[in-house]
Order: structure tokens, then sequence, then C-alpha cells
């Protein structure tokens, strides 16, 4: 993997992270459209640009990251805002912590063979889920409860499949669910930091004790130049600032038709080139 296709798809991963329309599922595809070199040192990069994404999140929600943290430890006799937000969190992370634990590498060894095919089924079914939040607006609610945090979750873990959005299935559902668009917002990207946390450290299990699974899917992968790497974490790194700053304010206006449209696109085409 040169430094081009290494700015190409940190770019990718970067801004399709947050936006709804498939990190994964856009990533295969640019893979496929870069060459059979853009494979090339795949999994270090693919670690390298996760860690390159939770970074944009942190610094673009370190203040609510940190309010989360000061009030964590206090204890006055019941459960104050932050602890009631940390639960919710972890709540959300259950699902995709089982999914991803016992099921990852057999789901990616399932369609390994057709990827095209996948992705596009899944963006359009993306597109579907977003398409839903614009047209159906149940009664707001004002606060995440732990059962809708757990609803989101198995959104979130239904997400390991490529071309499905992780946070186009994690806000479409809390949306259909009733949830404030702007609790939401913040809550679906503090959310995904621990899943994408966890995803880099199974892939990073891998250098060292591989899978069944993962040895049938992943042949020998060449090593991938250093200046790749930085230029791939930079690239991510600052495209992911941006992707998550603007996606919040587009799930507060609650326009997230368009990106339905460009998902219904992009599926129809992945289905016609398969």
């Amino acid at each position: 993997m040169n430094w081009l296709q290494a700015l190409i798809l940190g770019l990718i991963q970067g801004l399709t992270e947050y936006l709804p329309v498939s990190s994964s599922g856009h990533l295969e595809l640019g893979k496929i459209l870069l060459g059979p070199e853009a494979e090339a040192g795949g999994l270090t990069f693919d670690i390298v640009v996760h860690v390159a994404t939770v970074l944009s999140t942190l610094v673009i929600l370190w203040k609510e990251v940190s309010w989360i943290f000061k009030g964590l430890f206090c204890w006055n006799g019941s459960l104050n805002g932050e602890q009631r937000y940390a639960i919710n969190i972890i709540v959300s992370m259950i699902p995709v912590g089982v999914v991803g634990l016992c099921f990852k590498d057999k789901i990616e060894a399932l369609f390994a063979g057709n990827v095209l095919l996948v992705v596009g089924c899944c963006l359009l079914v993306t597109a579907a889920l977003l398409t839903l939040t614009h047209f159906y607006h149940p009664k707001e609610k004002e606060h995440i409860s732990p059962v809708d945090a757990f609803i989101i979750g198995i959104a979130q873990a239904v997400a390991v499949l490529p071309g499905l959005s992780r946070s186009g299935s994690t806000i479409a559902t809390g949306l259909l669910l009733g949830n404030s668009k702007k609790t939401l917002a913040q809550f679906s990207f503090l959310m995904v930091i621990p899943p994408i946390l966890g995803e880099a450290l199974l892939d990073f299990k891998h250098i060292f004790a591989p899978s069944q699974e993962y040895l049938a899917t992943h042949a020998m992968e060449a090593p991938i130049p250093t200046v790749s790497l930085i230029v791939g974490f930079v690239a991510a790194f600052i495209s992911g600032c941006f992707a998550c700053k603007w996606m919040i304010s587009l799930v507060k206006k609650c326009k997230l038709i368009y990106f339905a449209i460009y998902c219904a696109i992009v599926g129809v085409v992945a289905l016609c080139c398969c």
C-alpha cells in the first residue's frame, strides 16, 4: 500500500465511520477500486485508522467525556446523571461485545467471497432505516433509558455486517424509539468508542494468535510502509473530526434523508457490479 492509497482509505475511514453510510462497506469498495496492492498490510492499517477515529471522537466530544468522568465516582446516595449515562453506555456495549467476541471471525469468513453482494444489500437496509426516520416521528423522550440503550446496542451489533452503517443503525434506531435528537447525537458517538477500541484489539490479537476463520480469509499480508501508516492515521483523524462534528449537527436537524438516497444509489451500484 503506497501513501496515496493510504491517504484515500484513511479519508474514507474517517468520514464514513461517523456519517451514516458504512465505513466497512466503503473501505471494502475502496480496496476493490484501488486494486490488490491496497490490501497489503490491511490488518495493521485497520488498527491504525480505528485508533485515529477514536481519538477524533475524544477531541470533538471531550467536554462530554470529561463531564462523565467528573461525576462518575461521586456518590450522594443515588445515581447522578453522569453515572446513569455511563451505565447506558455499558448496557449498549453488551450486544456488540457478544457478537464481536463470539461471531466476528465467523461472520467475516461467511461473507468473504460475496463482499459486493453483502455490501450492496446492507447499504439498501441502511437506506431504508434512514428513510424511516424522515417519515416517522414518535413522541420525543427526554432521556435515553437502559432499555433503549440495549436496543440501540443491538442495532450496533448487527452493523458488524459490511455495508450496514454503525452510526446510521444506532442513530436511526434511537430516533425511531423516540429519543431526543440532541442527546442521541452525542450518545451514539460516545457509545461507539469502546466497540471501535475493542475491534482494534481483536484485530491486534490476530497478529499473535490468529483464529482458523481469520487464516482462512486472510492470506499472508505484505508489510505496509511506515509513511503509509502515518498518512492513513492523519487522514483518518482529521476527516474523523470533521465528520463527527458535522454529523452531530445533522442529527440535531434530522436531515438524514440525503444519506439514505446516497446509500441506496451506492447499494444498487454495488449489486450491479456483483
